[in-house]
């Protein structure tokens, strides 16, 4: 009997995902509506910005207008960031959450997640990161630990296997032959 399973997938592009102070207790809602979207969430984190983690996370923001409210209203209070992976997740994360402005994103985009939870131009409810690039700048600044390197294909993929994984199998089962345990595992 043949057991057919699907093929697993790589999802190759990642980007940050922010539910900001305001919508914090509509977390399950937003996590749900992200995973019948397509998302796979990565990894997740809450946690609670200062007025200068904020500063430094928004940095290219410094000197606008609305600066200094940004950064207070980021750091008013706990916040959920995730690492959201799928095909083409920058530019389906922009898509869902509808343009910055909540108040134009119920015009334009009815259906947005800034639609429905943001408030005004500034408490737009969610983040999301606006190019690949600054995607694994921010993930790096929020998930320091996080791991964000293409996985290899091709020649890349036949030299590291070749160059850390097999010597150190055949060793492995070397000395397991060698030594030949009743019980293995």
């Amino acid at each position: 009997m043949e057991i057919l399973m699907p093929e697993p997938q790589i999802y190759v592009e990642r980007t940050l995902a922010i539910i900001k102070p305001d919508v914090i207790d509509k977390e399950e809602e937003i996590e749900d509506l992200i995973l019948r979207s397509g998302f796979h969430i990565i990894q997740k984190r809450k946690l609670q910005l200062s007025p200068e983690q904020c500063s430094n996370f928004y940095a290219e923001q410094f000197g606008k207008v609305f600066f200094p409210n940004l950064t207070a209203y980021m750091s008013s209070g706990p916040i959920v960031a995730m690492v959201l992976a799928r095909n083409c997740a920058v530019s389906y994360w922009k898509e869902l959450l509808g343009p910055s402005n909540s108040l134009r994103a119920r015009i334009t985009h009815p259906h947005s997640l800034r639609a429905f939870y943001g408030t005004d131009e500034l408490r737009n409810g969610l983040h999301g990161s606006l190019s690949i690039s600054s995607a694994e700048k921010e993930i790096r600044f929020i998930f320091p630990e996080a791991i964000l390197e293409p996985v290899p294909t091709g020649q890349r993929a036949r030299d590291y296997l070749n160059l850390y994984v097999k010597p150190t199998l055949l060793a492995g089962l070397t000395a397991l032959c060698k030594e030949k345990p009743a019980d293995p595992m």
